[in-house]
């Protein structure tokens, strides 16, 4: 059978839609795919679904299988020995879990992110002093070096902001987030004045939602959206909970999300009003 391992990459789940496609096209059910390899047709779904590694051998036989052209099937396999690459995010995996390298994954290769913040300012716009308290916080049995190596990949992760096309990045922050004291005064200072320069650059959108909106419709929890423009993506939806994560990609799913970001989108402060409310909030600090 196809190995087992730890979160795929978008690279991987892109081949494995392309191997269903490939399938589908060829008029193959899940047996006849399976038979081709002497495995069941529960191993072919999760290799079209990225939740097992792809064995060049197994991907050569499918292909076969399928009467993929010798060229295209060379170019398709030289894909899958590149996405056995590790991705940067791997030297942190003493403190990256499992079903979080996923999300690395997906936010690097997001053309729109989308957000809702009800507890704490998003990682990609947060200090490292910030982070720290965070971490510090929900890891108090961590010795300073795991903290630091935390913190240090969350802050690899924002260079994604600054890069030759970098993501859009459109959040939600509830007011309560940036008046909920994280660490001393001097912390949230640095991190309103971080947020006030976020929201100068083209590819970020910050909205406030006051406690004068009263009730919402993202009520539930925090989530991200991510959109791509890698044709075989839909939509993603990412949503956490203490000890994992789940990810959300049907459409009826990422449709009632999208929604919910629209309308919370319209109860929150103007763009516009944002660096007014960061600003007034920074001189009570």
């Amino acid at each position: 059978m196809a190995e087992a391992r730890p979160g795929p990459t978008v690279g991987q789940i892109v081949l494995g839609l392309r191997l269903r496609d490939l399938r589908e096209g060829a008029g193959c059910s899940f047996a006849d795919a399976a038979a081709a390899l002497s495995v069941n047709s529960t191993t072919v779904r999760r290799m079209e679904k990225a939740e097992v590694g792809l064995k060049p051998l197994y991907v050569k036989a499918l292909l076969e299988r399928y009467a993929v052209p010798p060229d295209e099937a060379a170019a398709f396999l030289r894909l899958v020995e590149e996405s056995h690459r590790p991705g940067w995010w791997h030297r942190f995996r003493d403190v990256l879990p499992d079903w979080f390298s996923l999300y690395v994954s997906l936010e690097g290769e997001a053309a729109l992110i989308r957000a809702y913040e009800p507890h704490c300012v998003p990682g990609l716009l947060q200090t490292p002093d910030y982070a720290r308290v965070l971490f510090r916080t929900g890891f108090p049995g961590a010795p300073r070096e795991e903290i630091e190596r935390r913190v240090a990949l969350r802050m690899e992760r924002q260079g994604l902001l600054t890069r030759p096309r970098a993501p859009l990045l459109w959040a939600v922050v509830e007011e309560h987030v940036l008046r909920r004291h994280v660490g001393p005064p001097s912390v949230m200072r640095a991190q309103i004045d971080r947020l006030i320069e976020a929201t100068a650059m083209p590819n970020v959108t910050l909205q406030i939602m006051p406690f004068s909106a009263g009730p919402h419709p993202g009520m539930f929890g925090p989530f991200q959206l991510f959109r791509f423009e890698i044709p075989e993506l839909p939509d993603i939806i990412y949503t956490e909970s203490l000890t994992g994560a789940v990810y959300l990609d049907e459409r009826p799913d990422t449709v009632a999300y999208l929604e919910v970001l629209d309308r919370m989108g319209t109860q929150a402060a103007p763009v516009q009003d944002t660096g007014v409310i960061l600003g007034e909030i920074r001189k009570e600090l």
